[in-house]
């Protein structure tokens, strides 16, 4: 009798054998694939992480260094979760995996990152003292000017490239606790502030309150939420997502809210996913499906919503970027199109692989810049055949990896939210 090798981390979450057992490996994911496409090693392929996942998974192969990093070249764009025809999503595997490695062998700075720093806005504004430093003080400019960024490595000069000019106050210090509607109030939004439009981005969650209530919905934002929990996913810290969860949960049941929206791709998609990351808690799980089912990216909430239109004119032409975390994860696609449309004297021109994956995946810039780069070069030369004053698109990330992207290759075009131009064309009709 042949005995089959005992199943490893008996202990531990891992994916179930129906979402890797039944690749047919016939290539379909391939080519919808950033990083194989880049590299054309099988190893970089959704493909062959999902055979490293089963191998792992059965006990062949050991959970080491180097099956680890495989799975964080992954870009978790998802578009080979799109391209499979059997319903394999090689994306979520890969994500499965860096939460069993972190299970098997805790990393400790984790536990100051996720469970400490990303759970205190406080701690996080702080940590942003140095950067809003560097530019209000005017050194930023200066190091600019003289061209001493050209002096860095080149990393660390895209690096700083990839900062947009941060504001001198956070959006949290900014954005009242309780936006009042324009004229009848249609609707009470819970709006869900992400952390990088706190930090980095304050003008374009300014710029959503605003449009929210100029079209009737009376918008409240609590202060003292945390992160979405994102990063943690990336990073495989499952247990710090969970305490997010339930956190954010507990946060926006009190605001008696009609419906939660959020500017941010990333956050919105994770959101959504509370319901699924908490169904095994029997105390958390009916909450969280209830959570997730309310929440809304901005644009999916203002095209659901008769909107006023702007008489404000934004006379400029525009291209669109869609962030994998919008157009796979939640499936929203043509309603920020349909929101930059809105606007006389705007015009749009579609980009060639608008969904493609831009290269950034949060931090990819940092641990695996080569790649994150060749992906963003692709993506800026279909950008710039539109010859765009404004490339839109609704993802931080994404925001501040095409800014990158404009540097790099010289192209004077702008990045903003697509809900920042309707906001210039409200403000500009008076």
């Amino acid at each position: 009798m042949t005995l089959e090798p005992a199943k490893p981390f008996p202990n531990l979450e891992v994916p179930a054998e129906d979402e890797y057992l039944y690749c047919i490996r016939c290539g379909a994911c391939l080519y919808t694939c950033p990083t194989y496409r880049e590299s054309r090693r099988e190893t970089d392929s959704p493909r062959g992480r999902i055979f490293l996942a089963r191998k792992l998974l059965e006990g062949h192969v050991p959970l080491g260094a180097n099956l680890t990093e495989q799975m964080y070249r992954c870009l978790a764009c998802g578009a080979c979760n799109v391209a499979c025809p059997v319903g394999n999503e090689p994306a979520d595997i890969a994500l499965q995996l860096r939460w069993l490695a972190q299970q098997a062998e805790p990393a400790k700075w984790k536990e100051l990152v996720f469970h400490k720093v990303l759970a205190s806005p406080g701690l996080m504004e702080a940590g942003t003292i140095p950067l809003r430093m560097y530019q209000l003080l005017g050194f930023r400019a200066v190091a600019n000017a003289l061209r001493l960024t050209s002096l860095l490595p080149r990393q660390l000069r895209d690096m700083e490239r990839q900062l947009p000019r941060i504001p001198a106050k956070t959006a949290r210090s900014q954005i009242p606790a309780v936006t009042e509607p324009m004229g009848v109030q249609r609707a009470r939004v819970g709006f869900f502030l992400g952390c990088a439009q706190n930090l980095l981005l304050s003008e374009g969650s300014q710029a959503s309150v605003r449009v929210l209530a100029r079209n009737g919905n009376q918008v409240v934002t609590p202060r003292a939420v945390q992160c979405c929990g994102m990063p943690a996913i990336g990073y495989g810290d499952w247990d710090a997502l969970r305490a997010f969860a339930r956190y954010n949960i507990e946060l926006f049941e009190k605001l008696d809210a009609d419906v939660i929206v959020t500017d941010c791709a990333t956050c919105g998609s994770t959101l959504k996913e509370y319901g699924h990351y908490l169904s095994g808690d029997q105390q958390w799980a009916e909450r969280a499906a209830d959570f997730s089912s309310r929440v809304r990216d901005v644009s999916e909430y203002l095209a659901s919503i008769e909107l006023t239109k702007p008489s404000g004119r934004v006379e400029a032409r525009v291209t669109y970027h869609d962030p994998c975390h919008l157009v796979r994860a939640q499936e929203v696609s043509s309603q920020p199109r349909e929101l930059l449309r809105m606007i006389d004297g705007l015009e749009f021109v579609e980009m060639q692989e608008a969904d493609w994956c831009c290269g950034s995946a949060g931090t990819q810039i940092i641990t695996h810049y080569e790649t994150s780069m060749a992906v963003l070069d692709k993506k800026m030369a279909n950008a710039a055949a539109t010859q765009p004053d404004y490339i839109a698109s609704g993802c931080p990330g994404c925001q501040m990896q095409l800014t990158v992207g404009c540097k790099r290759t010289g192209l004077r075009a702008r990045v903003v939210h697509p809900v920042q131009l309707l906001d210039r064309a409200y403000r500009d009709s008076g």
